[in-house]
């Protein structure tokens, strides 16, 4: 594969303007094909002071511990530093009453964060790509969520944990799988094969392994690229509306809330939950928070998580507890 072609891959002239090679980045490296092609292509275009990332999830015993001694010899290899984690994401599924998937996810951001603040660099580079992008959104759809949940996979975005605000660079979010495989077998990589990518237990493998390839089948052709596009379409409108909604104080002022189209009041509770670390929040206590904009509504207390409760006085709701 000619330079010009590798570098294609990533879009270089934004990435090279807007986070020069010269400074210092934090990249997530499981070992997998994506995260080798990733971390050969910045290297490529002259990343040469990337912090390697790797969480050992202690999920597959001897070969968890294989990925990591392969992702530090790699780093090693390119002269990089390197950073090497463990968590028991099991154990934190059982203690958090949480999936396997989504332990996972807040144990590498945990150990992001972590890094991120001992090494004083607050941008990382991940390699999830447009596959990925399509499988996230159908996940999330097939969940309940927002057009913002669908459009929850951007190429910049901002992760923040306690005060960290850890900005996420995803420059593979527009190739697709095949694209990378032909990266690796031309460059002749190496990586990490994770077998659980084929176990059907994960709600990902079965829509990348079943729902996906159903959905192509009963339409007659291969549908990722128009749910790819739908959520590129999201995330623009996402953006959007985010410049539009009114930032929050701790309390929501009813007169001001009810001025507000219907879609911008929800993006303002949602915005006051967060503010106030309000979990799991949906649309049902979303709408109830709306009810009570209402003169005639019959609520006058919600309860949230936490021993806390949502009033409204007057022409204010607040959060007390």
């Amino acid at each position: 594969m000619k330079p010009q072609q590798r570098r294609a891959l990533i879009e270089p002239e934004q990435f090279v303007r807007d986070f020069p090679p010269s400074k210092r980045y934090l990249i997530g490296v499981s070992g997998g094909r994506d995260s080798i092609a990733l971390l050969n292509l910045l290297v490529d275009l002259g990343y040469k002071k990337l912090v390697v990332c790797h969480l050992n999830h202690q999920l597959r015993g001897a070969s968890s511990r294989g990925d990591s001694r392969f992702v530090e010899k790699v780093a090693c290899n390119l002269k990089l530093d390197c950073e090497i984690g463990s968590t028991d994401v099991g154990a934190l599924a059982k203690r958090s009453k949480l999936s396997i998937e989504t332990a996972a996810r807040f144990g590498r951001f945990a150990f992001f964060v972590e890094v991120a603040r001992r090494r004083r660099c607050l941008r990382i580079f991940l390699a999830h790509h447009a596959d990925d992008l399509v499988e996230t959104a159908l996940l999330n759809l097939f969940r309940g969520a927002s057009p913002a949940g669908m459009a929850a996979m951007r190429k910049i975005s901002v992760h923040r944990i306690g005060k960290t605000n850890l900005t996420i660079l995803r420059p593979l979010l527009g190739v697709w799988r095949s694209e990378i495989n032909s990266y690796i077998e031309q460059q002749g990589l190496k990586f990490c094969e994770d077998r659980t990518n084929r176990e059907m237990s994960s709600s990902r493998n079965r829509i990348r392994h079943r729902i996906l390839p159903y959905i192509n089948k009963t339409f007659g052709r291969d549908v990722s690229k128009a749910i790819w596009r739908a959520a590129a379409i999201w995330v623009d409108e996402e953006s959007f509306l985010d410049a539009m909604t009114p930032v929050v104080g701790s309390r929501l002022n009813v007169v001001e809330l009810r001025k507000l189209a219907v879609p911008l009041q929800r993006r303002a509770i949602v915005d006051w939950f967060r503010l106030n670390r309000v979990p799991n929040t949906g649309f049902d206590l979303v709408e109830k928070i709306r009810s009570l904009m209402e003169p005639s509504s019959l609520l006058f207390k919600i309860n949230v998580p936490g021993d806390r409760h949502i009033r409204r006085r007057a022409k204010t709701i607040f959060i007390e507890g």
